[in-house]
């Protein structure tokens, strides 16, 4: 591709982030690769867990706002077109559902921490910096932040780092709930891989459908929650991978988990 490198291993799928010239801001060509891939890391069964990160010590710095092909200025595309094209890669994203770590070194800004806010799970060097920093550029919030910020801090806090645009450390942002773990730099890496092979290593469907009552509950009553539950545990029962970890918790060993 020509900005995202992707690796596999194990199934982890590693998306780096590739135009370290630009703190890897988002170009036209970009956001087309960005949605691609994210469809295809949810088609392939092999595809277990999902690192996003960036190049050159830097997470994403938003928006390339000088692509004349990007999504401040496509020719082609009306600006409500444009946008769209924005949000189609957050709603990519969103329909994601194996777990997704995004790894945040350097600079997380505008749509760029829209991104890793849409990963389930942030992990942010000690070099980190975030902001949303729509406000400051004559902007409103965009790929999917207006919907990610309040159930992450609540609301108060989304307004206050939305209307502000200020820039937040790592340490602020973990203080603020944006984010899971702050890590040393030289730490991050391992870090990070850890937290994926786990991931990758546990039962497919079960996470699957954990991530997705999770991020349906905001729009469910308690009794459609327990609905949901319901149905889906007894899916679980019925699968190898559930009698498997039961076999294995009795037989006192790891649990090896197929999918199915």
């Amino acid at each position: 591709m020509e900005t995202l490198i992707v690796d596999r291993l194990d199934g982890v799928v590693t998306v780096t982030l590739n135009r370290p010239e630009r703190k890897n801001a988002a170009n036209g060509v970009m956001l087309t690769e960005l949605r691609a891939t994210f469809e295809e890391v949810e088609d392939r069964a092999e595809d277990r867990a999902m690192v996003l990160t960036g190049a050159g010590g830097a997470f994403c710095s938003g928006a390339d706002l000088s692509d004349p092909n990007g999504p401040a200025s496509d020719p082609t595309r009306s600006g409500l077109a444009r946008m769209r094209r924005l949000g189609g890669v957050a709603m990519a994203l969103h329909h994601v559902t194996k777990p997704t770590i995004a790894k945040v070194d350097g600079f997380a800004v505008g749509a760029g921490l829209s991104l890793a806010l849409g990963c389930d799970l942030i992990v942010c060097s000690d070099r980190a910096k975030l902001s949303m920093i729509f406000s400051r550029r004559g902007l409103a919030l965009d790929n999917g932040a207006s919907w990610l910020l309040p159930r992450l801090v609540g609301l108060a806090r989304a307004k206050e780092i939305a209307l502000f645009g200020g820039m937040w450390s790592a340490e602020e942002a973990l203080a603020l709930g944006l984010i899971n773990r702050v890590v040393p730099l030289a730490e991050v890496d391992a870090f990070v891989d850890d937290w994926a092979a786990q991931l990758a290593a546990g039962p497919p469907l079960a996470l699957s459908m954990t991530k997705t009552l999770l991020n349906a509950s905001w729009q469910s009553t308690m009794e459609q929650a327990v609905e949901h539950e319901a149905r889906c545990q007894a899916l679980n029962f019925s699968t190898k991978d559930t009698n498997e970890a039961m076999a294995a918790f009795a037989q006192k060993r790891d649990p090896t988990f197929i999918g199915r």
